[in-house]
């Protein structure tokens, strides 16, 4: 209860009187491996996965927010949450995460996160510092730059599955979105492993060379003629829509889109042949009653042209579960909220919690079902003509809440946990009750 900080965890778990040195250098010598914890969800994700289904894996930057520049990694950054019109910056550091799906039945899914790096920029010379000393920061820029930090997670992520039982026969769909669609993470994209991102609406695209065609001297074109941009596709009357059926925001919805293919994109390098998706913009309705309002078309590419179009646009559609996946990890788990400076202590708490954060995920599903919605405690009266389709993350830590304390004060079966009264017009004084009050206080 209260802020997740690691003198929290100890005094959680009863060792506030013992020497608390243990704990710190646990996270400051890095005396576990991240790569193990995640490589146990990662498994567990395969194992759920239907025979010859590929593994669909987001990768998405967030920023933890700080208040010290002392802190490993800290600097200032671009702060999205800012308005359109105006840039804000805010001190924070830059963290990299990839998330498998998990389908729960037909349509929706749940993102597992199977891989967490800490990913700073480095550290700027002074103005009159030395030129060997500015070579050295062109360098290791180009290290840190999140594109190719990208591309080599993927890269691990790809070497990992093929040691995996059965995962080399298993291919691998990354879903990002247009910070990683870019030069450096297409022409760098492993064996058996497809992409599918977001593009900008003006992206130059064409045809594959004509190789039947004769050509004078020199080396043959390496594109075709050029295709009408995205923005252009999605106006074009001569292009008819196509209907697909996608499940999003808790139902299905009908996709009208266009598509192309096979094209090329000189970002994404002549090996690859894409096939673009125009995507028209849904319509909604703020609150019941108001005018139908259309947000705005999105343009993707997909590296694989062959994949089939409700499949392609499906696994597009849980890329946005990472972002509930932050959501939950910051703000439920208090992931960048440890009082720590040192460099292995600043990746290795979060690594900790967001892989804790997986198994609790994974837990649920095993136990319960696709959904993993179940409750250790009878839901309220206010409640209880609520039923979500699937168990909230804050859901999952009040069941297990409930689990740990009933068995710590001694209460191993909750069936008769309450009673219903019997209705009375006159007032009934309410009494305290300690194990309602212990117990619920987590809900």
């Amino acid at each position: 209860m209260g802020r997740r900080t690691v003198t929290g965890l100890v005094a959680a778990s009863g060792h506030q009187f013992s020497d608390w040195s243990a704990d710190y250098r646990l996270f400051a010598r890095e005396r576990f491996d991240a790569g193990g914890l995640f490589g146990v969800a990662r498994r567990e994700v395969l194992k759920q996965l239907p025979e010859g289904a590929p593994l669909v894996a987001a990768m998405d930057d967030s920023i933890l927010r700080k208040r010290g520049l002392k802190t490993a990694g800290v600097s200032w950054r671009r702060d999205p949450l800012g308005p359109p019109f105006h840039t804000n910056f805010v001190l924070g550091q830059r963290f990299l995460q990839l998330s498998a799906a998990l389908p729960l039945g037909e349509g929706p899914a749940r993102m597992i996160p199977i891989d967490l790096r800490h990913a700073p920029t480095a550290k700027r010379p002074r103005k009159n510092a030395p030129a060997a000393a500015w070579q050295s920061y062109r360098s290791q820029a180009k290290e840190a730059n999140i594109s190719k930090v990208g591309a080599g997670c993927l890269a691990d992520l790809r070497q990992s599955l093929d040691q995996d039982p059965g995962g080399r026969e298993r291919p691998l769909l990354a879903v990002v979105d247009g910070r990683f669609t870019n030069a450096t993470v297409l022409k760098n994209l492993p064996g058996r492993t497809q992409l599918t991102g977001r593009i900008r609406k003006d992206t130059r695209l064409y045809l594959p060379p004509d190789k039947t065609s004769p050509t004078g001297p020199g080396r043959r074109p390496a594109y075709g003629e050029r295709l009408p941009t995205p923005e252009e596709v999605g106006k074009d009357k001569k292009i008819p829509w196509q209907t697909v059926e996608v499940f999003a925001a808790g139902k299905k919805h009908d996709f009208k889109i266009k598509t192309m293919a096979p094209l090329k994109w000189r970002s994404a390098g002549q090996d690859h042949n894409l096939r673009l998706i125009v995507i028209a913009p849904l319509g909604y309705r703020p609150r019941q009653g108001s005018k139908l309002l259309y947000r705005k078309p999105a343009y993707l590419i997909a590296t694989d042209p062959d994949i089939p179009m409700d499949k392609l646009i499906q696994a597009y559609v849980w890329r946005w579960e990472i972002e509930v996946n932050f959501r939950d990890e910051k703000t439920l788990l208090g992931v960048g909220q440890a009082q720590v400076r040192s460099p292995g202590s600043v990746e290795k708490v979060p690594q900790l919690i967001t892989a804790a954060y997986a198994f609790l995920l994974l837990a649920a599903a095993k136990t319960f079902g696709a959904a993993g919605a179940a409750d250790i405690l009878p839901p309220p009266k206010w409640r209880q003509d609520h039923k979500p389709q699937r168990a909230s993350t804050q859901s999952l830590i009040s069941h297990l809440r409930g689990e740990l304390w009933g068995k710590a004060m001694g209460l191993d079966n909750f069936s008769g946990f309450r009673y219903k009264r019997q209705a009375d017009t006159k007032c009934e004084k309410s009494l305290p009750e300690l194990t309602s009050a212990v117990l619920y206080a987590a809900a």
